[in-house]
């Protein structure tokens, strides 16, 4: 990089010249806040230490293989990702469900009992379930009938409790007569793919934002969609080609060394080489590096940014000399197995069949060596999927994400900050910060409008495309 500035002349008049704003972080949260900074015309740059944009959703080649680090996906609730979507020109690559059907394995069933469904009707809600819930075998027809019940008990709580927070879900659903088992074959099946946690290390306030919204607020809420492409399709090839169109300037393989902020209330982004100007900074970050980059006295308790504990996710890949699985995907009981997706024809594979294990709250077999998660769960495939009996295993590999979320413990709430600090000019975006979501894409992207939504209301540019998105993920 060359050593320029940004802007030529600290001191130029505000009036005569763009407003500017620096970036720093180029995952979905950064390049979110990026776009919608430079289509309300402020002069953006996107400075990112990776050499790819897509934060943690990323792909990698192995050989001939596209893969993805690890298997994400998104519901129709989830507006502001969509709106993400729609704005890099790749919703069509990662389509929704007609309407959510979830194939449920129970590795311990008798035969003919092993299959259940998770899936809704147009009903409305909450009948839109209860065809699902009423033939769902791996549950009892006892706890079938307590689970509608602890349902409409978590449709009446309000969200905007404070209290909730503090609160255990699964110590709440155990108060409202859920079994071990209904936890395990219902509460945590979802639980767990979109907190990563399971329901008795999961904030009460938390859990209840993931079924209030996704189960209980519109019948075609939870329809479940994700990319028929490799993730770096969406999250840095087409990412980056709307970012050039909106013209933003784009840095990779660049680190922020310090931040600082001038008397005339303009900010510096030192990086190597170059010293960006700017009238906005946004840290678009994990929360650890947006602490050590915050300068003293933006923010009361910095200090609790470190108190936001992260929840790893193990990812198994398995490639098969044939096809072993006919759904493109489902969620199993009765094994360590949690969520199986066929990525074949997204990996680029031509012969046999690529299937990609996801494992969220995973801290007991994240370090485990390949050689041990090989003989666990080779014969967990076998005995949930009959066709890999006999199919040669041609590659297995695994990828780990230690800190892939925030853990989602009773009391993060109250640690997680909102956008704006207390510097004017300075902001914060992640899926770690106060989005009212779990650590997910939606959250990252819904949390990148809110720090481009304050940007453009302290520099007093329009907001006018930001205000219908903003109202539905504020």
């Amino acid at each position: 990089m060359n050593d320029t500035t940004q802007d030529e002349g600290l001191d130029a008049d505000p009036q005569s010249r763009p407003a500017t704003a620096v970036v720093v972080g180029g995952g979905l949260a950064g390049i979110t806040t990026a776009l919608a900074l430079a289509d309300s015309g402020v002069r953006v740059t996107l400075v990112e230490g990776r050499p790819r944009l897509g934060g943690l959703a990323f792909s990698f080649q192995r050989g001939a293989l596209t893969v993805d680090n690890g298997q994400h996906v998104y519901l129709r609730c989830c507006t502001a990702y969509r709106w993400f979507l729609d704005r890099v020109d790749g919703a069509e690559l990662a389509p929704l469900q007609d309407r959510l059907d979830v194939p449920v394995l129970d590795a311990d069933a008798k035969p003919g009992r092993r299959l259940g469904r998770i899936g809704r009707t147009a009903l409305p809600v909450p009948l839109h379930l209860a065809k699902s819930l009423a033939t769902y075998p791996h549950l009892s027809l006892a706890e079938r009938a307590k689970v509608g019940r602890a349902a409409l008990a978590l449709k009446g709580l309000d969200l905007a409790d404070p209290a909730l927070d503090a609160q255990n879900f699964g110590t709440w659903l155990a108060a409202h007569g859920q079994s071990e088992r209904a936890i395990e074959a219902l509460w945590d099946l979802v639980g767990v793919a979109t907190l990563n946690a399971v329901a008795g290390d999961a904030s009460l306030g938390l859990a209840a934002m993931v079924f209030k919204t996704g189960l209980l607020s519109d019948p075609g809420a939870a329809d479940i969609g994700w990319a028929r492409v490799p993730l770096g399709e969406l999250h840095d090839r087409l990412a980056r080609k709307a970012l050039d169109s909106a013209g933003v300037r784009t840095e990779l393989r660049t680190r922020v060394t310090s931040i600082s902020q001038h008397g005339n209330g303009r900010w510096s982004v030192q990086v190597p080489g170059e010293t960006l100007d700017a009238d906005a900074v946004v840290l678009a970050v994990p929360q650890r590096e947006a602490h050590d980059l915050l300068p003293d006295g933006t923010l009361d308790a910095p200090e609790q940014l470190l108190d936001i504990g992260t929840a790893p996710i193990l990812n198994i890949h398995v490639v098969y000399d044939r096809k072993v699985l006919s759904r493109p995907f489902f969620a199993a009981l009765g094994s360590p197995v949690q969520w199986v997706f066929d990525r074949t024809e997204a990996s680029g594979l031509s012969d046999g069949q690529y299937l990609a294990l996801s494992q969220s709250a995973a801290r007991d077999e994240i370090d485990e060596p390949v050689s041990a998660l090989r003989e666990r769960y080779l014969p967990e495939l076998e005995r949930l999927l009959p066709g890999t009996r006999g199919a040669e295993v041609r590659d297995f590999f695994v990828t780990r994400e230690r800190t892939a979320t925030f853990a989602p413990t009773p009391g993060v709430g109250r640690l997680r900050p909102g956008a704006r600090t207390k510097a004017p000019g300075l902001y914060l975006a992640g899926a770690w910060t106060a989005t009212g979501w779990p650590a997910t894409m939606e959250s990252a992207v819904r949390s990148g409008v809110s720090a481009a939504d304050a940007a453009l209301s302290a520099l007093g540019r329009p907001r006018d495309h930001l205000l219908e998105l903003f109202e539905e993920a504020a």
